[in-house]
């Protein structure tokens, strides 16, 4: 197994019917793909197993009027047949890579308290805990 990683590009069209299991959370539509990868800063990477998603991580460049450029990863997923390969490690990786590029100085995410693969993910890559409230509102 070859995995390939991909930064999806504004006009990258893909045939989303070759999507692993539980890569994204729901299905894909292409307009909205189009529409995410159309805005400047939204960046996303994709993992590949031949021609077969098995991997996203999806990130927004967060620009300050008085900090420093930062970068938000929004969703890491990939595919429940690829788990423990080191795929979400390359992503994340490749995604701090491509935010440096960029001209970030910063990374942030969010994740669930009880997600415990998640959050040994993010202290493997050096991620400093921190202590937060999270809210949501519908719009």
């Amino acid at each position: 197994m070859t995995i390939t990683l991909k930064r999806m590009q504004p006009g990258d069209d893909l045939d989303f019917s070759e999507i692993a299991p539980d890569v994204f959370d729901e299905p894909i539509h292409p307009d909205r793909l189009e529409a995410y990868l159309a805005e400047p800063g939204h960046l996303m990477i994709l993992a590949f197993d031949d021609e077969r998603v098995v991997g996203q991580c999806a990130a927004v460049i967060h620009r300050h009027p008085d900090k420093v450029t930062e970068l938000y990863v929004d969703e890491v997923g990939t595919a429940s047949t690829h788990l423990r390969q080191g795929i979400a490690t390359t992503m994340v990786e490749a995604m701090f890579t491509w935010a440096r590029e960029l001209g970030c100085r910063e990374a942030w995410l969010g994740t669930e308290l009880d997600n415990l693969e998640a959050n040994g993910l993010y202290r493997k890559l050096g991620g400093k805990r921190e202590n937060m409230a999270y809210y949501e509102f519908e719009l």
